[in-house]
């Protein structure tokens, strides 16, 4: 046979290589516009995110403020109220000892007359009766009244038996005498009235 007639060989090793040569090419400019695309689309997320935690902070941080501005209030106000408290403490009975200083000025006065007129009880009684017309008086402002029981019926709220007293004059559980007055101040009783109490006398 001649190489006229033998059959054409198949370039079979060449094939590969021109169908490798044929491939496109990736497209590298193409990927670089996606990868950009993908990180603009996510900076806005960021940003959004970032501007929100900032609000969040500051929004916080007024809070936290706020927060401190009203506990130093309330100390302050606790403070006013306890040195208001203590104040209140010390000064409650002021009004009532300022009227008590015109009796004890009175009292002062009865004793300086005692001595100047040597022993006159008249101008004396004078004064010891100006002088507890005045503190009477004061008490009365300050909210005091007297407990005089005479001749009323026997209250244990208000009265304090010492003993008891036979006597017709009174019928029986009256208050047959006063021996110490008792004192209220705006209703609460201060003392008791020690009193004796009238009972029947006995027949026979």
């Amino acid at each position: 046979m001649s190489q006229q007639d033998k059959p054409d060989t198949p370039r079979n090793e060449a094939e590969p290589e021109d169908a490798a040569t044929s491939r496109p090419a990736p497209d590298v400019e193409s990927a670089d516009e996606a990868g950009d695309a993908a990180t603009d689309q996510a900076d806005p997320d960021v940003e959004t995110l970032a501007a929100e935690l900032a609000e969040a902070q500051a929004e916080a941080k007024k809070y936290r403020e706020q927060a401190v501005r009203t506990q130093a209030e309330m100390e302050n106000v606790r403070k006013r109220a306890q040195r208001e408290t203590e104040s209140a403490k010390k000064f409650a009975i002021e009004k009532f000892v300022t009227e008590l200083l015109g009796v004890r000025d009175s009292l002062e006065l009865g004793l300086q007359a005692a001595e100047d007129n040597h022993g006159d009880f008249d101008k004396l009684k004078e004064g010891m009766e100006m002088t507890n017309r005045m503190l009477a008086s004061s008490m009365e402002k300050a909210g005091v009244e007297v407990i005089n029981p005479q001749g009323e019926t026997f209250d244990p709220e208000y009265h304090e038996a010492v003993s008891t007293q036979p006597t017709d004059e009174l019928p029986p559980n009256a208050v047959a005498s006063v021996m110490q007055k008792g004192y209220t101040l705006n209703g609460r009783v201060l003392r008791a009235a020690m009193v004796m109490v009238a009972k029947p006398v006995d027949q026979g």
